[in-house]
């Protein structure tokens, strides 16, 4: 029991850490947003901040990327799908729903997930009736939050399918990780390193051509996007890892269930948002869908060898 307790105390500090900073990204996103930050420079800070950061440790560790072709082009795609569309599609989302809706919409990530290994991962392809049925528990969440029953607004739901689109993003994401870039020997920071690296090469393709150069947006933006990058997009890839190996892939597969508190929470306290019983509902049904979609014995959002950060 003593050793047990022990445990706790060794990787509970790193699971509040990790799920605060996760969960804390849409408001983070929302100060930019609301500041006139471009939601694709947004993106692009953001992937340019955790690359900076990453090299950063890479360098440190003495560690160097690989120049295997087949590598740079899986992390490439990997890119597209974590980084470069759904961290412009969170933004361009909170420019119409608040931080609260896009954090219960991160939640719907795992669900995402389960969708697209069963359709590419042939060990995945018979989900059972259980995982089914949180399947549908989370479509019902989901429309929960929305408060269909209201009728939709055209601006609310815009902003509502991008953060679902951003969140199937990372469904796909990650089931593309797990099938082409899971069993290779690179150490995770190596791996993330590379994404972010041609994540931020990306964006700075697309940045000026859609939104134009870039303009100081003030000191709140400013520290905002400094928090989310170095932070949100860099620290957490490593304390992420920390928890891993501290407490193993079920413990840190668990953070997906408490960052829409921090969301939640944040978004209320510190951007006065109205928190309506719908969102907390349907959040709390999301949560119960995720845990449903579990398979029996393994974690629930973790992807086997590397687990990236969502939100």
């Amino acid at each position: 029991m003593d050793g047990e307790v022990v445990g706790v105390r060794r990787w509970l500090p790193g699971f509040v850490a990790l799920s605060a900073i996760w969960g804390a990204s849409f408001a983070l996103i929302k100060v930019a947003v609301d500041a006139g930050v471009p939601p694709v420079w947004v993106a692009l800070w953001r992937s340019a901040l955790g690359a900076t950061t990453l090299w950063a440790v890479l360098l440190l560790r003495g560690e160097r990327l690989p120049r295997d072709r087949a590598l740079w082009g899986h992390s490439a795609v990997v890119a597209v799908l974590l980084n470069t569309v759904p961290f412009t599609l969170f933004p361009f989302g909170e420019t119409r729903v608040s931080s609260v809706l896009a954090g219960v919409m991160n939640a719907t990530t795992p669900l995402f997930t389960m969708l697209f290994a069963v359709l590419t991962v042939p060990e995945e392809r018979r989900p059972g009736a259980r995982r089914l049925s949180g399947l549908a528990l989370g479509f019902v969440g989901v429309l929960t939050v929305l408060g269909v029953w209201h009728g939709l607004g055209s601006g609310v739901t815009v902003g509502a399918l991008a953060c679902l689109s951003a969140a199937c993003c990372y469904g796909a994401g990650f089931a593309y990780l797990r099938r082409f870039l899971a069993g290779r020997p690179q150490t995770v920071t190596t791996l993330s390193t590379l994404q972010t690296t041609c994540a931020t090469a990306e964006l700075a393709l697309f940045a000026p051509a859609a939104a134009g150069l870039p303009h100081w947006p003030g000191v709140p933006a400013a520290a905002a996007l400094l928090v989310l990058g170095a932070l949100g997009t860099g620290l957490a890839y490593l304390l992420n890892l920390g928890l891993v190996r501290t407490a193993g892939t079920a413990v840190a597969s668990a953070v997906t269930y408490v960052m829409p508190l921090w969301s939640t929470v944040l978004g209320a306290a510190l951007l006065a948002e109205p928190v309506g019983w719908n969102a907390l509902a349907g959040g709390a049904l999301v949560v119960a869908a995720v845990a449903l979609t579990r398979p029996r014995g393994t974690p629930a959002a973790a992807t086997p060898g590397v687990r990236q950060p969502v939100g």
